[in-house]
Formats: C-alpha cells, sequence, structure tokens
C-alpha cells in the first residue's frame, strides 16, 4: 500500500501550483512525486544533487537576528494568574 504524504511549499514543476505536490514510495522502494492538480508525476533521484548557487537567506548567519530598533516583547500566559 502507498503512503502518500503531501510536501509543504513545494511547487509543481508542470503547472507550477503550491501545495499541490505529495511524495509516497513504490513497491520496488523507489520513491515518487505527483501533483493533485495537472496529475505530474515523475520518479526522485536516488542521489540527488544541488545545482546552481543556494538561495539568498532571509537571516545572513554574518549579521545579527534581531534588527536595529526591534523591540523584544515577552508573552504572558494569562490563564496561570489567579
Amino acid at each position: 500500500m502507498k503512503n502518500k504524504r503531501f510536501i509543504a511549499g513545494a511547487v509543481c514543476p508542470a503547472c507550477g501550483a503550491m501545495d499541490s505536490i505529495r511524495i509516497f514510495r513504490s513497491e520496488t522502494q523507489r520513491d515518487y512525486r505527483e501533483c493533485v492538480d495537472c496529475g505530474f508525476t515523475d520518479a526522485m533521484e536516488d542521489d540527488p544533487r544541488l545545482e546552481g548557487d543556494l538561495p539568498e537567506a532571509r537571516i545572513a548567519r554574518e549579521e545579527s537576528v534581531l534588527e536595529k530598533n526591534t523591540d523584544v516583547i515577552r508573552f504572558v500566559d494569562i490563564t496561570d494568574q489567579h
């Protein structure tokens, strides 16, 4: 039996729909992906390799996580107060 799982944030390479890709493993232990919107399907590579440059991250490791003029707030659970 195939256990199909949706991949959050994945974009279909055929139709461009987001959150429509699910992945499953076949009886031959090979991974496949399929789009529930357009029906696109293909076999996943056994040893995928990164091509091109890495995308730029929203937060650079060299910079501080907190930007200037950022206020730190503390959440308080009011259900614990009497």
